[in-house]
């Protein structure tokens, strides 16, 4: 089985930097797909109908909450929708500290929520844990309906 992509979902240039250094840093090679609003996030996992845009899934995706267009919880509330993206592992990456959204974040079915921190060091130290265990440790089901 090939190495599965990693799709970020975020809108800050700022934290997409980052978390481009800290997987840089912490060797994580994985291709990286990365939407910049809740609509692209879902074109690039669910397309147009039928038609994907790309015919395999992300290895994770890293969900932030504060979305344009469409917001991360409905993203997530759509993954887990849909029969192909129902158990894709989404991880919320946020900086929201509101108890409702976690809460929410987990009731519409996130495997983890992880606030970001602010200081490069300790976000790269996060990426690294989650990349260690989403890509090393976890081991994936075989998408259905995708080749």
């Amino acid at each position: 089985m090939t190495r599965r992509p990693i799709l970020l979902v975020e809108d800050n240039p700022d934290d997409e930097a980052l978390a481009l250094r800290a997987f840089k840093k912490c060797n994580i090679s994985n291709e990286l797909w990365i939407a910049r609003d809740g609509a692209e996030a879902l074109d690039l996992l669910l397309g147009q109908g039928d038609d994907p845009v790309h015919q395999e899934l992300p290895a994770v995706v890293l969900l932030d909450l504060n979305l344009p267009k469409i917001s991360g919880l409905e993203v997530l509330r759509r993954i887990r929708d849909n029969p192909e993206t129902k158990t894709l592992p989404v991880v919320i990456l946020t900086s929201s500290k509101h108890e409702e959204d976690l809460l929410a974040g987990y009731e519409l079915g996130a495997n983890s929520y992880v606030r970001k921190p602010v200081d490069f060091n300790e976000f790269a130290h996060a990426v690294s844990q989650l990349g260690m265990y989403w890509l090393l440790l976890n081991e994936l089901p075989e998408p259905h309906g995708r080749t």
